[in-house]
């Protein structure tokens, strides 16, 4: 593994354990180089995923950038990052199991919205407003209006 701080390639393995309720391994590593200490996370990858865009270009899956997205919807919200971390890798592991390695920006969309919905109200309303492109204050009620319109009509079934 190469070191983040000054870029060699020798660096050990001073501690692992699992993570994520075992769906990843945790590993403490520390540069032989300079001494820099830092985090790796091992994860199981079925399948190396590609996202098709809404304008058709192709571009590889990448699970850093739906956790950053994850992570700004969930800022200043007092959900355990443990559980946001389980949410990602439900969302991922949903995603590498619609058996087509080619997937679409919707298809990602709609999983995280799934998954925030049940993890925090809030984070699933400021996800929803980037993802449809909300650009007035009337596309948030009428999102809201046809979200407890859903939750009205689930409640009846």
């Amino acid at each position: 593994m190469r070191c983040p701080y000054c870029g060699i390639d020798n660096t050990q393995v001073k501690d692992s354990r699992p993570a994520e309720d075992s769906a990843a391994i945790r590993r403490r590593r520390v540069c032989n180089g300079c001494g820099g200490r830092f985090t790796t996370f091992e994860r199981v990858q079925l399948r190396d995923l590609i996202v098709v865009k809404k304008s058709g270009r192709k571009v590889p899956f990448d699970r850093e950038k739906l956790t950053k997205s994850v992570t700004t919807a969930l800022r200043k919200r007092d959900v355990d990052i443990d559980r946001a971390d389980r949410m990602i890798s439900g969302v991922v592991r949903q995603l590498e199991s619609f058996g087509d390695i080619e997937i679409t920006s919707d298809q990602i969309g709609e999983s995280v919205m799934d998954g925030l919905k049940n993890l925090d109200d809030v984070a699933f309303v400021r996800f929803a407003s980037v993802y449809k492109n909300f650009s007035a204050a009337n596309d948030f009620s009428d999102f809201l209006k046809t979200l407890n319109e859903d939750d009205i009509s689930n409640d009846k079934n």
